[in-house]
This record gives structure tokens, C-alpha cells and sequence, in this order.
């Protein structure tokens, strides 16, 4: 991850490849905040002039400019970035502009950034927090199996005015930092090929993570999964030559508020077992645990920020493949609440193993549960590429979710669940189908999964959309989104 820092210097005085400032659109063309307009008197620019005739630089959104220093500067040019107006400014779309910010710099390999200082409405910091975090997540590059890697950001510095802003800024920037690298850290894992994670090697590294964050921490396989009764995780496991794993992470700060357990689907390749996808259905299909891998990422985060709200993270982890041991269509497999479930469809295996996920968060006894899973591709057809669909039993949860996306810049829709479609899982032969043919397959999956929560709390996050761009957008390069991170920290910190 590039460094973030921060400095009290004027900008003027700041050393960097570029000096990075602000701009807003105004009603008759761009408007320099003061820190800008101090360094473009001192260049003797004139902000109007620049903009030039038609108007090519007026401050909005996606709008950036090089103009050069002409030695009057430690830095040896200046970049202008758009912010848009004043009552339109968010923390999202300061994000966006550090963004901007990051791709317009292109080969520098240090910035000296004030985005943050054309400000928000909130003077709480969360200016510089979105300005840190969209640098940082827009710098990031998966490059770890590329023999000459591509030159990328080594280090932004926010410029602060004074020494008593810096003393200010100093959380604020830590907490954006630690959030930044437990989102780039889940975008790692998901971008991994499934040569190199798979169940085993995946349980593996939750456990190095959880000795670093000081989290107790367990990882079950083979027999001592029959005898924890996980009959849907073995069954999905079955096919794989990498047999199933269920790992359990507890961060316990002292006087924790509440107790919030966390459940990710990490199926870490996806074939559809049996039922096997076609070719350009199995594409892509290493992004099964996106959903693992944001919880693992986020409790890990909790747990340097030292959040007060305790975790139980549960993650079930296996490789949905067809072999002479796969669950076959048909077959009836036992939850560990007890609940029979008729196979119907071999690739709807994720509802499966969260199903043994659920069952064990519920008998955590926690407040709330909240699952994180790549589910279903009818919420796709629903909400797009880009956005959450949002399931929950409780409205007061649910909205409280919403609200964390929403600090977060993660845009998330909540979806109805509709009790007349719980009669599409009941079975003949057992308590539930795990898949029907009939349309709103993501309501379904959701109505089927509220059977395993024992009636706690409890939110479903489908991230079948947004856990993997397939384009680069601001902040998001194309790939691992690490969807989920910001959200779950935001949402373990409590309501704002």
C-alpha cells in the first residue's frame, strides 16, 4: 500500500513529484479554495485563465490539470483536481477526487495532497479520512506475479495547516489507514489465483492474521467437522482433492457494547460440482470468498483499531468441485441445527455452508449476525454490477447496515423478503430444497438462509455484484473490490 502521511508544511514548502490541490465549481466557472488560491498567487496563475476559453477546468468532478512550478515551488508542479461545488461535496465524492488525484499523477511516486482542505460541512475529519482513503485505494495494483511490475504511488502526504491540525489529524488518518489495508488486504486474497487459495491455504492465513490482531482463533477439519454435525459443509467440500475448513475468530475488547457475529461464504473456486458450469461460468470464480476474506480482513481491522463492539467471525471455507466424492443432485444433507436439506442444485452450494455457519453464530448467542456472500446472480439482474443487495429480519438492523454502507461509499439497496416465496424451498422429502427454478432465486436464497439464525438479528449481505469490478471506476481498480471491509468497520464502530 502506498504510505500515508502527514505533514504541517505549507504547500508551498512541500517536497513531492506533485503538489496536489483543490478546485471547486462554482456558478460562473472554477473556484480556488484559499489554500489553492495562496499557491496560484504565488505562481502569479490566474485560476481563469487556466480554465481557459471554453471552460476545460471547471472544478467539477473528474476535471485535473498539470500546471508547473516554475521553481517558485519545492515541488516541481502542481495538479488541480476538480471537487465539484460546495454544496454538492460529500466524503464519497472526495474520495472519487484523490482518485482523480492518483490516475492524473501517473508515474509520480510521491504526492503532497490537500483535497481535504476545500472541506466538508462536518468538521470532524472526515474530509481527510475519505481524501486518505481513496488515494490509498486508488494506488492499489495486483502485481505480486509479474515478473517487472509496473512503477505505482509510494507515498502521499496530507498536508494539515499547523501543528495543532496535525495533532488532530493523527487518529483520524490511522483509522483511514488501517480501513485502506484491511480492504486492499481482502482485494489480495480475492485476486489470488485458486492455484494458491484454496481452503487449506486460506484457513492458513486467517490463522497467521489472527495471531498478528491477537484474536483467539480455531480451524476445523476432517473428523473434527462430522463430529461438529457441519453435514452441509462436508457435503460441498466432498469433491475436492482440499478438503473443507471452518474457521472461527473471537475478538473480545473489554466492555464491549454488543456482540455482532460475522459469517462470510469462501468457497474458493466454484466449478458448480456436479451441476458444472459452462466454461465462461467457472471465469472469475476464485471471487467465491470475497465474502470470507472482507471478514476476515474487517475483524482483523477491529481489532487493531481496538472497536467496541466483540466479534465472532465464522468462516466456512471449501472448493465446490466435481469429484468421485461431490454431493450429487438429490441427496439429502443434515445442517448442524438439524435441518435436512434435498440437493436440488449442486451450484447453489453457498447457502449451504453458510447454512452450518449460521446455525453455529446463532448458538453464539450474539446480538446480531450479518453474512457477507457472492450468491446469487439474480441480484445482479436486480441491482447491477455495482451495488449490495441487502436482506434482514429486523428493520432497526437493517437500516443500521444501510447507514454503515452508506459512511462507507459502499452503495447498498435493501431487498424485500417476501414471505409468500418461502413456500418455493419447502421439499417432499426433506425440510428444505436448497434451489428452486422459480424466479427471485436471491430472495429465495435469502428466506433460506433466515432458517439457520434461530431468530437473531440478522442481515444478508449479496455481494455477487460488486465483489469484483470488471472495469476500473475512481477508487476501484479493475478486479477485487474488497466490498464489505469499509462497511463491516463502519458498522462495528457503531452509529455515527
Amino acid at each position: 500500500m502506498a504510505r500515508l502521511a502527514l505533514s504541517p508544511v505549507p504547500p508551498e514548502r512541500a517536497e513531492a513529484d506533485l503538489l496536489v490541490l483543490p478546485v471547486a465549481a462554482g456558478e460562473a466557472g472554477p473556484v480556488a479554495p484559499p489554500v489553492t488560491a495562496a499557491v496560484l498567487g504565488r505562481l502569479g496563475a490566474d485560476l481563469a485563465g487556466l480554465a481557459g476559453p471554453a471552460g476545460r477546468f471547471s472544478g467539477k468532478l473528474d476535471d485535473a490539470l498539470v500546471v508547473p512550478g516554475y521553481g517558485a515551488l519545492a515541488a516541481p508542479a502542481v495538479l488541480l483536481v476538480g471537487v465539484g461545488p460546495d454544496a454538492e461535496r460529500t466524503a464519497e465524492t472526495l474520495r472519487r477526487a484523490a482518485a482523480v488525484a492518483v490516475a492524473a499523477a501517473g508515474r509520480a511516486a510521491t504526492l503532497a495532497v490537500a483535497l481535504h482542505r476545500a472541506g466538508l460541512p462536518a468538521a470532524d475529519g472526515a474530509a481527510l479520512a475519505a481524501v486518505a482513503e481513496g488515494t490509498a485505494l486508488a494506488a492499489y495494483r495486483f502485481q505480486r506475479h509479474k515478473s517487472a511490475p509496473d512503477p505505482a504511488l509510494a507515498e502521499a502526504t496530507l498536508l494539515v495547516d499547523g501543528d495543532r491540525s496535525l495533532a488532530a489529524a493523527e487518529p483520524v488518518l490511522r483509522r483511514a489507514e488501517v480501513a485502506a489495508r484491511a480492504t486492499l488486504a481482502a482485494r489480495d486474497l480475492v485476486n489470488e489465483p485458486a492455484s494458491r487459495i484454496n481452503p487449506a491455504t486460506l484457513a492458513a492465513e486467517a490463522v497467521r492474521l489472527a495471531r498478528a490482531a491477537g484474536l483467539e482463533h480455531q480451524v476445523l477439519a476432517g473428523p473434527a467437522l462430522r463430529r461438529g454435525r457441519f453435514g452441509a459443509i462436508l457435503a460441498v467440500g466432498g469433491g475436492s482433492a482440499t478438503g473443507p475448513r471452518l474457521v472461527e475468530l473471537r475478538y473480545r475488547p473489554r466492555g464491549a457494547r454488543r456482540h455482532v457475529a460475522l459469517v462470510g461464504k469462501g468457497v474458493t473456486f466454484d466449478s458448480g460440482g456436479l451441476d458444472l458450469k459452462r466454461g465462461a461460468g467457472m471465469d472469475g470464480m476464485k471471487d467465491d470468498m470475497a465474502g470470507a476474506a472482507a471478514i476476515l480482513a474487517a475483524v482483523t481491522a477491529a481489532a487493531e483499531l481496538a472497536l467496541p463492539t466483540a466479534v465472532t467471525a465464522i468462516l466456512p471455507l471449501v472448493e465446490n468441485m466435481p469429484g468421485a466424492s461431490a454431493m450429487r443432485p438429490g441427496d439429502v444433507v443434515t445442517a448442524r441445527n438439524g435441518v435436512t436439506v434435498e440437493v436440488t442444485n449442486t451450484d447453489a452450494e453457498g447457502r449451504l455452508i453458510l447454512a452450518d455457519g449460521l446455525a453455529l453464530a446463532a448458538e453464539a448467542g450474539p446480538d446480531a449476525i450479518l453474512d457477507l456472500a457472492t450468491l446469487t446472480g439474480s441480484v445482479v439482474y436486480g441491482l447491477g454490477l455495482g451495488c449490495t443487495g441487502v436482506f434482514g429480519n429486523t428493520p432497526a438492523l437493517t437500516a443500521e447496515v444501510l447507514a454503515a454502507a452508506g459512511r462507507a461509499g459502499e452503495l447498498a439497496c435493501e431487498l424485500p423478503l417476501i414471505e409468500d416465496y418461502r413456500r418455493f424451498l419447502d421439499s417432499e422429502v426433506a425440510d428444505l430444497l436448497n434451489a428452486t427454478n422459480e424466479p427471485g432465486d436471491s430472495v429465495q436464497a435469502a428466506l433460506f438462509l433466515r432458517e439457520f439464525v434461530a431468530g437473531t438479528p440478522w442481515v444478508h449481505l449479496d455481494i455477487a455484484g460488486p465483489a469484483t469490478a470488471k472495469e476500473a471506476r475512481y477508487y476501484q481498480p479493475k478486479g477485487a473490490s474488497g466490498w464489505g471491509v469499509r462497511t463491516l468497520l463502519a458498522f462495528l464502530e457503531g452509529p455515527a
